[in-house]
């Protein structure tokens, strides 16, 4: 049985989803079922750290794109953190390098995050 730790905490932000263990066919379920429940206002940013990843397939990167589809209907920004060299080398094999922004960190991606402008009156 494959093992994934998933946590999540919110920033200013917005959300962090931390997750460490084995992305894969097994544990991606959970992770789809914990999108639609992540509070995400338009404007703020889903990040997802994945300092805690050892191993991640194809059902990961699906996972991936899930989220970020999940932002995209909230009108919300994702950003990555801590992308291990071999899921980074993942996303740039299919093209995703280009579609999610990556940062070191969730601090540094958190940090990177501009709230949005107050709508003119």
């Amino acid at each position: 049985m494959t093992q994934l730790t998933v946590r999540t905490r919110v920033t200013p932000a917005g959300p962090v989803v931390e997750l460490s263990g084995e992305l894969d066919d097994d544990s991606a379920p959970d992770v789809r079922t914990l999108l639609p429940r992540l509070t995400l206002q338009a404007g703020q940013q889903l990040v997802i750290d994945l300092t805690g990843i050892t191993f991640c397939d194809s059902s990961g990167i699906t996972v991936l794109i899930a989220a970020r589809n999940h932002a995209l209907a909230a009108r919300a920004d994702i950003a990555l953190a801590a992308v291990p060299d071999r899921v980074n080398r993942m996303l740039h094999i299919v093209g995703l390098d280009q579609v999610f922004p990556t940062h070191p960190t969730a601090q540094a991606a958190s940090a990177a995050w501009t709230p949005p402008s107050p709508a003119p009156e």
